[in-house]
């Protein structure tokens, strides 16, 4: 696990001192983050990181989980795609499901944090259990087009919050609570964005059955149909015609998330006739996911919809170029044609892969500019002082917001 001055190096040392400055105004706060996995997906990634780390600075992070079955998460999957703006049948006895699971979580679940910091819908209602500490709701969710019937049952907790925080501008909402803009981040030092020695890549490679002698195209994403690994496979056929390449579609599963093992089988069965695609079911095995971005021609994030989209930042991160839909937090990560490619279609995809193929100067001077838009932007780092700035003005005039 990296410690906070081995970022100096990437950062520099003005800015870690200033986290240690902030973090000193936090002596005696208990920062309480609540979710529903230990992994899987970004939040959870993140909090692995962050936690550690602002430990270190001084400060007292902590992380606590709610409990839920399958019934349950098969309804806040539902929750999860509405919000997103995907249509699902929602009806009573998912409400039902959703409150019983939350009333047993608001019984069991000590809310002890000065700041309690819940992430998502999943343990949204916690808040019922709001005394004298401060409530925060995290969205990492695109609810800037949301089913309605689910925006306004949920809406009925966030309310309850002393603030909100959301990934993009275009995420807020109509509240009568404080909103925050805070993106994401990645960790540079991390097992997944770290600098990797060449063979390892190459044994990475070797074990997936991939060579080296054709282009790989990658996404890297969980099996989830708002990710549209369906779609990327036709994508890259019509890529095929034209340009032998390799097409890899990469990811876990969130422990919240049980369509994504059928959504997996799904996948495999529609690539089972091309041996050039390789789907691989990768959980929490961080340097193979490092070891295939690293080793990418291009790497694609061809979501539906999309909070902000990690794996973006983390391509771009090892200098890569992508193509990715323009949806959610991503164009607050690509500015098209300086930092990557947006596309609005399978054939706006294949169009802007097939270019960066025949342009390896093009596209090596897209990967360079979106690294260093990332290292100007979505370093963990930044994310850390957005944090501690946000707990600090939770203490202040509640007209007047201090990030």
């Amino acid at each position: 696990m990296a410690k906070i001055d081995d970022y100096i190096p990437i950062v520099g040392e003005s800015i870690i001192e200033d986290l240690r400055l902030i973090s000193n105004r936090l002596k005696g706060k208990v920062i309480q983050h609540i979710n529903s996995t230990s992994v899987g997906g970004g939040v959870a990634e993140i909090l692995n990181n962050m936690v550690p780390l602002l430990k270190e600075i001084g400060v007292d992070a902590r992380w606590d989980l709610i409990k839920g079955g399958e019934q349950f998460f098969n309804v806040t999957k539902k929750f999860h795609n509405a919000l997103h703006g995907k249509p699902e049948e929602i009806d009573k006895k998912d409400f039902d499901i959703f409150m019983e699971t939350s009333e047993n979580n608001i019984k069991e679940v000590s809310t002890y944090g000065d700041i309690v910091f819940v992430h998502d819908p999943q343990p949204i209602a916690l808040v019922e259990k709001k005394a004298d500490n401060k409530w925060v709701w995290r969205c990492h969710i695109d609810v800037s087009n949301p089913n309605s019937k689910v925006w306004n049952f949920i809406k009925n907790f966030v309310v309850k919050y002393d603030s909100t925080v959301f990934s993009a501008p275009s995420f807020s909402r109509a509240l009568p609570v404080r909103q925050f803009l805070i993106s994401p981040s990645i960790d540079p030092l991390s097992d997944k964005n770290k600098e990797l020695p060449q063979d390892v890549i190459s044994g990475v490679l070797k074990k997936y059955g991939l060579t080296q002698d054709k282009p790989i195209v990658l996404q890297v994403s969980r099996f989830d149909r708002l990710k549209d690994p369906l779609g990327v496979i036709e994508a890259y056929k019509q890529v095929k015609k034209y340009i032998d390449c390799q097409l890899v579609l990469a990811g876990g599963a969130a422990a919240d998330d049980p369509e994504g093992i059928k959504v997996f089988e799904e996948v495999k069965e529609k690539a089972k006739t091309d041996g050039d695609i390789h789907i691989l079911l990768l959980p929490q095995n961080d340097i193979d996911i490092n070891a295939l971005q690293s080793a990418a021609t291009v790497i694609v994030q061809k979501s539906l919809k999309e909070g902000f989209g990690l794996t973006v930042a983390e391509a771009l991160w090892k200098g890569k170029p992508v193509v990715a839909s323009n949806v959610g937090g991503i164009p607050l990560q690509i500015k098209h044609k300086y930092s990557g490619l947006l596309c609005h279609s399978i054939q706006g995809a294949s169009f802007a892969i097939k270019q960066l193929l025949n342009s390896p100067g093009y596209a090596k001077k897209l990967g360079e500019n979106g690294k260093q838009h990332i290292k100007n932007n979505f370093l963990i780092t930044r994310h850390m002082r957005d944090y501690m700035l946000l707990f600090l003005s939770l203490y202040y005039d509640e007209d007047v917001i201090y990030l």
